[in-house]
């Protein structure tokens, strides 16, 4: 999952920001994130607390995606079928495919196939807003409540900005879940009545228009007015702009563009940590080596803002000085964190690079033996034993 989990801390750093100039736009509350660090970009009103209306459907698409397989068949309940705003005219006992569902859903915002999804999960409504909470906290989302599969309003419903990038940033990652936004029709099929079907088309209209958009959501009830997380890719770029409570459906659209245009106006990726070029060693004891080799366990791309400097990025290293064998191929050791003017921005794991297997050699008995004066003894013996 890319590095998600390491680098949610970039969505509250900010390092120096001011020059192009900053778009002006009619939704309330905003936020622009880079979309594989989350760091923030624009943002405006982000943590007030508003309702996200179909954006919803993202945390439901996601939970459908990580608990059902694609052609898991999901059965049309009566709530399903007669909810409000349905676009395919369900009716009781019908059965589709758990993965055109979510296409209908995603595409058409159809709020019966939410529905259906969380039953199909969790048994009934409130069962599985109890998990889309239980995911939302998992994300970092400290100001989202949800009481419904498909975000229609409820007192209850509620999220913010800042919030919503986050679960679109985590769905975005999710292969999936990125196929399934980025189309711009699809054909939903029946699996009983057999012979039943009926056309979906994004109701995002930057797909297809706005060069690179390739996602994600729309949303809009009375309540929530226009609401829109949208995705765009252009190079090694990729954005998320979350717009929330615009005036109508077409401006939250123009609100989005504008942010992503100011966004590749002014975001650089520059290749931060390089797992080929960056290679560390620890000492072993009670194995049948003295040394493993530990590298990152991916690229680092970092965006740079157009006034901000490459060479004050550095890269440090947590790691300990013995490990004890077994350790596995693939084992996280340690860490390697970027930091900027001495601020950590984010952090990948340090994994080893080999195996070794608990045993004996002598040079792994030096090591054990050398442990009390290991922080003298490390330069020696790393000349002695590499």
């Amino acid at each position: 999952m890319r590095i998600i989990i390491m680098i949610m801390l970039l969505l509250n750093i900010s390092i120096i920001t001011e020059a192009a100039e900053k778009p002006i736009i009619q939704a309330d509350s905003a936020i622009l994130i880079e979309a594989t660090t989350g760091r923030v970009i624009y943002e405006k009103n982000a943590d007030e607390v508003r309702p996200p209306a179909s954006m919803t459907k993202m945390m439901t698409c996601i939970l459908g995606l990580e608990n059902l397989t694609k052609r898991t068949l999901v059965p049309i309940s009566e709530t399903a079928a007669y909810a409000e705003d349905n676009n395919f005219y369900w009716t009781p006992g019908d059965v589709i495919r758990a993965e055109e569902l979510m296409l209908g859903m995603m595409l058409v915002s159809d709020n019966g196939a939410a529905i259906a999804i969380a039953q199909s999960i969790a048994g009934n409504i409130a069962d599985f807003a109890a998990m889309m909470n239980d995911k939302a906290y998992e994300l970092g989302c400290t100001n989202t409540h949800f009481a419904n599969p498909n975000g229609l309003s409820n007192d209850n419903h509620y999220s913010t900005a800042r919030d919503m990038s986050r679960i679109a940033m985590y769905g975005m990652s999710v292969p999936d879940f990125r196929d399934i936004v980025s189309m711009k029709k699809a054909i939903i099929h029946w699996q009983s009545p057999a012979d039943k079907w009926s056309e979906a088309e994004t109701t995002n209209d930057l797909i297809g228009v706005y060069d690179g958009a390739n996602g994600i959501k729309t949303g809009w009830t009375r309540a929530a007015g226009g609401c829109l997380a949208a995705s765009a890719v252009r190079g090694n770029t990729e954005l998320i702009a979350v717009v929330m409570h615009s005036p109508d459906n077409d401006t939250r659209f123009k609100d989005a563009a504008k942010l992503l245009d100011y966004g590749f106006s002014v975001v650089k990726m520059t290749r931060s940590i390089n797992r080929d070029r960056i290679e560390k060693v620890v000492f072993v004891r009670d194995g049948k080596n003295a040394l493993i080799h530990v590298r990152p366990r991916e690229d680092l791309n970092f965006p740079l803002l157009e006034n901000e400097d490459s060479k004050m990025l550095k890269v440090s290293y947590n790691l300990p000085k013995i490990v004890t064998a077994s350790i596995k191929e693939g084992q996280i050791i340690g860490n390697a964190e970027l930091k900027y003017s001495g601020k950590v921005l984010a952090t990948v794991p340090l994994i080893a690079d080999e195996s070794v297997d608990k045993g004996f050699s002598i040079s792994s008995t030096l090591v054990g033996l050398a442990e009390p004066v290991i922080s003298i003894a490390q330069s020696v013996l790393t000349v002695f034993f590499a």
